[in-house]
């Protein structure tokens, strides 16, 4: 062991639970890597050095009192800024906004009862509208794949994934409303899952436009992220969705179990709109469906379970979800362009119209989830393109060009926000330049378990976790 950022987060709970190596001692060392090396990669919007020294302390003391509970117990876990943190200032990305909380969010609370620890707020964009972090510069610096700074982290958990990736946390709290964990973790090569609508609550407040977002883990590992999922995975009271618990043990047991043979669907046509995918991305695909079936599954190349026709749906919904961040009349200004046009957008949609959106975005999850029905997986891109340059898809004179840009650079992942499946980045491929290609697995409702088995074999076949960047 050369440096402790090398250890994964399992290692390190185990460190801390033996007393080989404090809590402190970790929280003291990923302080000061980000006080260090943030900036460059816009992986936090606010340090929280004192909170997390308390935290820190406060595990310590458990684990000499016989109190450490759970695999995790001490481990460093930002929270996307997106997150209410009892106590914590917080703008949602936004020049709009500042609120200082005085609760948690129910995901929160659960990774107080897991003893991890907050080093901070890691970077998003404005509400978590965009695919890429580019936030007013007076709040962060934009989020960077550390593989090459010139290119984004993607968003909106962009500040997580970059975290997470330049060994700034172990593993980090993310969520996705239309691909926000998958894609940053595809552009920075680390892990992302998307759990099973109603897995993770997004109580007390709630997600009040078809649920379409999670709260999800980001890890450089299967197990790790496994084992935060766990942490994270429970129901607050009234939530409108519950989701079904393991089969079989934890999310972390099915990190280390076979999964079996598998018949997977593998398709690669985009789904949202019309575009092109990047050789390299289906080259990539196709890869990842070679070793899938040198471990013994069959692939079978099917059609999409969406078309176009959903585009018109999930737009409608994400513009009116634009509009629920309370903002001052005397404050709209200070918005960013995206933001002001998803909002304007969102005020035309009439509640017969949102209802009809609402219905429409449930027929066609049902009907997707029927035609996939026969397989244990899906094998589908993550992204279509390899990692944008930083400014690439923001448009700031032309919103509705960024938005477009946005949704051709990922059509893929926003139908199983409608749907609620559960969905995986998987960081096993590389492009010609040394940049991150992850694809994603897609899972039946309530079978995370599958997804983690079968990307922990794929880890197991792949050298992702011995890969690391320049600034590592």
């Amino acid at each position: 062991m050369s440096e402790l950022h090398d250890l994964s987060a399992l290692e390190q709970g185990e460190a801390i639970r033996s007393r080989e190596v404090s809590s402190r001692e970790f929280t003291e060392h990923y302080l000061e890597r980000t006080n260090r090396l943030s900036d460059q990669v816009g992986a936090f919007a606010r340090v929280t050095e004192e909170l997390a020294r308390r935290q820190a302390d406060a595990a310590d003391v458990a684990v000499r009192e016989g109190g450490a509970q759970g695999p995790l117990w001490g481990v460093v876990c930002p929270v996307k800024a997106l997150a209410m943190v009892d106590g914590v200032p917080t703008n949602f990305g936004s020049l709009a906004v500042e609120v200082t909380p005085p609760f948690d969010d129910f995901v929160v609370s659960k990774m107080r009862e897991a003893g991890l620890v907050f080093t901070g707020l890691t970077n998003a964009p404005e509400f978590g509208l965009p695919c890429y972090t580019e936030p007013d510069p007076s709040i962060a610096p934009p989020a960077k794949t550390p593989w090459d700074l010139s290119r984004s982290a993607g968003g909106s958990s962009g500040g997580a994934g970059a975290a997470v990736a330049a060994g700034l946390a172990p593993i980090a709290l993310g969520s996705d409303g239309g691909g926000s964990i998958r894609i940053p973790a595809s552009v920075t090569g680390i892990v992302g899952i998307k759990p099973t609508r109603g897995r993770v609550s997004n109580g007390p407040l709630g997600d009040a436009v078809a649920d379409l977002v999670n709260h999800g883990p980001m890890a450089r590992t299967v197990a790790d992220a496994a084992a935060l999922l766990d942490a994270l995975a429970g129901a607050f009271p009234g939530d409108p969705y519950s989701a079904i618990p393991p089969k079989r043990g934890t999310f972390l047991d099915a990190a280390t179990r076979d999964p079996g043979k598998l018949t997977i669907g593998m398709y690669v046509t985009p789904v949202l709109v019309e575009t092109e995918v990047d050789p390299q991305v289906l080259a990539a695909v196709a890869d990842t469906a070679a070793v899938l079936e040198s471990l013994g599954h069959e692939v079978v190349e099917i059609d999409p379970p969406f078309d176009t026709s959903l585009w018109p749906t999930f737009s409608a919904l994400w513009s009116v979800l634009a509009l629920l961040t309370p903002v001052a009349p005397e404050d709209e200004h200070k918005l960013r362009p995206l933001t002001r046009y998803l909002r304007e957008q969102g005020r035309h949609v009439t509640g017969v119209e949102l209802a009809t959106a609402l219905g429409s975005a449930r027929v066609a999850a049902r009907a997707a989830v029927a035609a996939s029905a026969q397989f244990d997986a899906v094998l589908a891109p993550t992204v279509a393109a390899l990692p944008a340059l930083v400014g690439q898809l923001r448009d700031d004179a032309d919103p509705e060009a960024d938005f477009a840009a946005q949704s051709a650079f990922s059509p893929f992942c926003a139908p199983y926000n409608v749907t609620g499946q559960p969905a995986i980045n998987v960081p096993l491929n590389w492009s010609l330049d040394e940049l991150p290609i992850g694809v994603q697995l897609i899972g039946r409702m309530h079978d995370e378990e599958t997804l983690i088995s079968l990307a922990a074999a794929l880890e197991s076949e792949s050298s992702w976790t011995q890969r690391q960047p320049a600034m590592w």
